[in-house]
């Protein structure tokens, strides 16, 4: 497959020799190939099967019996990345977050709701503190979501993110990354994503650089109602103008200058795209130009209501025979989430994917900030600047573009270790971005500029 974009050509800079974008190839990293080989589906599914074998994990459910409700399933989960971390090599450290939810419209009485989090830190002084987070929901529900007594194995919905969560951890668990990886299973997300809310305001309260946020939330299914197997189709959500009350200055800025399809989370699920375009080569990862299903939601909603960057992943096709309904028969029909209706091979090309996406954006540098396209005259070059990135190990920076009416970057140009830079195409006709490239040729997300207005405004007919 040729990942090379659809249009290249070398930049002339005022200050420096052409440079074409060849000069620092994407390759692929062997380390970040390996970490996809080394996924399992048989751990995905003993992890499922043991996930549903606690009877349900709703999030009122009896915490303290050892072998049903949420608190044992907890107590194994922890315990396994406890194993994960003890591995000789590893670096992964494993913590509760625990807080006391008080009654709301889902929690009828203060409860005691714990997120197990297992972390890898950064081994890079000054990159350690950008953080990754990639999340589950660990909790489950029958059809009526205050029942905390009956049966909810919640096989898909989601032992099968919380499996990709502990997969990915015990897997990079011996891994050395420049940025901080957090693995993330969380409690009450059917109460009204509380576990995820808890731990993302905290961060934003201790001031965590939380760079990017994947949550997986029914990943595990294949098929359609019909029995139609899809096991190449991913999707990716990724909203667009953020949904608040109020549009913030600098999006205004993006609206008036055609960036609507430009916002944080999309770029960063076109570069997750990217690296399953060249690690999963079989998996088509779509992405969907929504916060979440349609009118539906998942954990890392709380993430962009703090200002993070966040995605979600889910299968292509939902079975609603077996999300939220108890588990029966009716005309010879099994309702309920089992796992007999999760296709753990597909699970695995899912975790891959991520496995991919996470390395990848963990290998790369930061984004460039205080990216500018210059309105200064009237012109059909475009001009950008931006910051010079704090890394030591920054080979230069590339302008990427496309046409308006274009969903991928379809071309790119390296232009050196610079903060200035022109392309011959015009910003009426095109829309640019700016990325760094460290020195292996990892890209960083791409950053959308805003506007440097000339000093003097003129009227433009």
């Amino acid at each position: 497959m040729n990942l090379r974009p659809a249009i290249t050509f070398c930049a002339l800079l005022a200050s420096a020799a052409p440079v074409c974008a060849a000069d620092v190839p994407a390759a692929n990293n062997p380390d970040i190939a390996q970490l996809v080989r080394a996924v399992s589906p048989a751990r995905l599914e003993a992890s499922i099967r043991t996930l549903a074998g606690f009877g349900t994990r709703h999030t009122m459910s009896n915490a303290d019996d050892p072998k049903r409700g949420i608190g044992a399933a907890r107590r194994w989960i922890k315990s396994t990345l406890d194993a994960c971390a003890a591995v000789p090599g590893s670096r992964l450290k494993v913590a509760v977050d625990e807080f006391v939810q008080e009654p709301s419209a889902r929690v009828p009485k203060a409860t005691t709701l714990v997120n197990v989090v297992a972390t890898l830190e950064g081994t890079d002084s000054q990159a350690r503190a950008r953080t990754l987070v990639v999340s589950g929901h660990y909790d489950s529900m029958c059809g009526n979501v205050m029942n905390s007594e009956c049966d909810a194995p919640g096989a898909n919905d989601d032992a099968s993110g919380t499996a990709v969560v502990m997969e990915l951890a015990c897997t990079f668990a011996q891994s050395r990354f420049p940025v901080t990886l957090v693995f993330m299973t969380v409690a009450g997300e059917e109460q009204g994503l509380l576990g995820a809310a808890h731990w993302a305001q905290s961060a934003k309260a201790s001031g965590t650089n939380v760079e990017a946020m994947i949550t997986n939330d029914i990943v595990g299914n294949a098929h359609d109602e019909t029995g139609r197997r899809d096991a190449t189709t991913l999707r990716l959500f990724a909203e667009g103008v953020p949904a608040g009350k109020d549009v913030s200055e600098e999006w205004q800025q993006r609206l008036s200058t055609g960036g609507e399809n430009d916002s944080p989370a999309r770029e960063l699920a076109r570069s997750m795209r990217d690296a399953a375009l060249r690690y999963v080569p079989d998996m088509n990862v779509r992405i969907v130009y929504r916060r979440d299903r349609y009118l539906r939601g998942g954990d890392h909603i709380p993430f962009l209501a703090q200002g993070f960057t966040a995605v979600r992943f889910t299968e292509a096709h939902e079975d609603f025979r077996h999300q939220h309904q108890d588990v029966r028969i009716v005309d010879g029909v099994q309702f309920g989430d089992l796992p007999q209706f999760v296709d753990f091979e597909y699970l695995a090309s899912v975790t891959r994917v991520n496995a991919a996406a996470l390395a990848s954006l963990a290998s790369a540098p930061a984004a460039p900030a205080a990216v500018r396209i210059e309105t200064l005259q009237l012109e059909n070059r475009t001009t950008l600047s931006w910051r010079a990135n704090p890394e030591s190990d920054i080979a230069g920076y590339e302008i990427v573009w496309r046409e308006t009416t274009a969903p991928f970057w379809q071309g790119s140009e390296f232009v050196g270790n610079v903060t200035r830079a022109s392309v011959p195409l015009s910003k009426d006709d095109y829309l640019f971005s700016v990325r760094a490239v460290g020195a292996g040729g990892q890209r960083s997300l791409a950053t959308w500029p805003l506007t440097l207005r000339s000093p003097v405004p003129s009227v433009v007919k």
